[in-house]
C-alpha cells in the first residue's frame, strides 16, 4: 500500500480529510466485522489507495461500489479495478451526493468506510434517514462522534445524534485506534462503529419529526422542556405529563423512545421540511453542547 502511495504521488490531503488506514490486521479486522460478506453488494465511501477496498474484496464482497472524491485516488485505483474482474465499481463524485437506493435490494445494502473527519457525521444522518436500503453500516469516525452515537441520557455526549441514531439502529462500538494506525497521524483516536437497522424504527416522515423535536430541545439544551419546547407547542406541559415527562425536564434526560412518543404528537403546525445537512451539520455537534 505505501508503494502504491508513493507512486501516485498519494499525500493526504486535509481539505478532504484524509487519513490512510495501511496496516492489513486492522484493515482484515473491519471488513470481518461488516462480515458476512459473500453474496453482498459494499459501498465504500473515501476508499484513498484502496487498503480497505482490497480487504472486503479478499472477505468475499460479490460487489463493492467505492465513491471516491479525489482524482489522484481515482488512478491510484485502475489496477485494483482491473484486478478485482468486475466485482469493484469505482464512481469520483461526492458521497454526500450519491444515491444509495437501488445498489442492492431494499435492506440488503452494507456500507463500510473509513470516512473523513470533516463530513462523517453528515453522511451518516443522510443514511439514516434512507435506513430502508441498508443491512448494516460499519464505520470509521473520530472517537468523540463514537461516544455520541452510543451515549446514554443523562451524560454530557448525549444530543440529538445518540437520539436519532439509537431509534434507527442498534449502535455498537467495536474498537479504537489510536493515532498512529493512520497516515498522516491525525490528532485524536477513531473508533469503529456498527449500526444495525432496527425493525421498529420510525418512519421517515416521523423521524423527520424527530429530528424537529430534538433540534428544539438540544438547541436549548440548559433551559426546561416547557421552555425549550415552546416553538413546537404554545404550552407543552400537558403533552409532557400525558407521557409521564415533568415539564421541569430538560433534553438530556429523556430516552430516545420518549423522544420518538412525542413526535409522534407534535402538533401538524409544527410540520415542515427536515433539518437538511450541510449547512445545518454543526447543530448535530457542537451547539447541542452549548445552546
Amino acid at each position: 500500500m505505501r508503494e502504491v502511495i508513493r507512486r501516485a504521488g498519494l499525500a493526504a490531503d486535509k481539505r478532504l480529510g484524509q487519513h490512510f488506514l495501511l496496516d492489513p490486521a486492522i484493515l482484515r479486522r473491519i471488513a470481518l466485522a461488516a462480515g458476512p460478506l459473500e453474496g453482498a453488494t459494499v459501498l465504500e465511501v473515501g476508499p484513498g489507495p484502496g487498503g480497505l477496498t482490497r480487504a472486503l474484496l479478499a472477505a468475499g464482497a460479490a460487489r463493492v461500489v467505492a465513491v471516491e472524491r479525489d482524482p489522484r485516488c481515482i488512478a491510484a485505483l485502475a489496477e485494483l479495478v482491473a484486478a478485482a474482474a468486475g466485482r469493484l465499481e469505482l464512481v469520483e463524485g461526492d458521497a454526500l451526493a450519491f444515491p444509495i437506493e437501488g445498489l442492492a435490494p431494499p435492506g440488503a445494502l452494507v456500507i463500510v468506510g473509513n470516512l473523513p473527519y470533516n463530513i462523517g457525521t453528515e453522511l451518516l444522518i443522510g443514511w439514516l434517514r434512507r435506513a430502508d436500503a441498508i443491512a448494516r453500516m460499519v464505520l470509521l469516525f473520530q472517537r468523540e462522534v463514537a461516544l455520541r452515537l452510543a451515549a446514554a441520557p443523562g451524560g454530557p455526549d448525549y444530543g440529538r445524534l445518540s437520539v436519532s441514531a439509537q431509534l434507527v439502529c442498534r449502535v455498537e462500538r467495536l474498537f479504537d485506534l489510536e493515532p498512529g494506525a493512520f497516515v498522516p497521524p491525525p490528532e485524536v483516536r477513531s473508533t469503529l462503529v456498527r449500526l444495525v437497522p432496527r425493525p421498529d424504527r420510525p418512519p421517515p416522515e416521523l423521524l423527520a419529526r424527530v429530528e424537529r423535536l430534538t433540534a428544539a430541545a438540544f438547541g436549548r439544551r440548559r433551559k426546561m422542556l416547557r421552555r425549550s419546547l415552546t416553538p413546537l407547542w404554545p404550552d407543552p406541559e400537558p403533552v409532557l405529563r400525558s407521557l409521564g415527562v415533568p415539564p421541569t425536564a430538560r433534553a438530556e434526560e429523556l430516552a430516545p423512545e420518549t423522544f420518538r412518543r412525542l413526535a409522534e404528537r407534535l402538533p401538524a403546525s409544527a410540520d415542515q421540511p427536515p433539518v437538511a445537512p450541510g449547512p445545518a451539520r454543526n447543530c448535530w455537534t457542537n451547539s447541542e453542547r452549548n445552546g
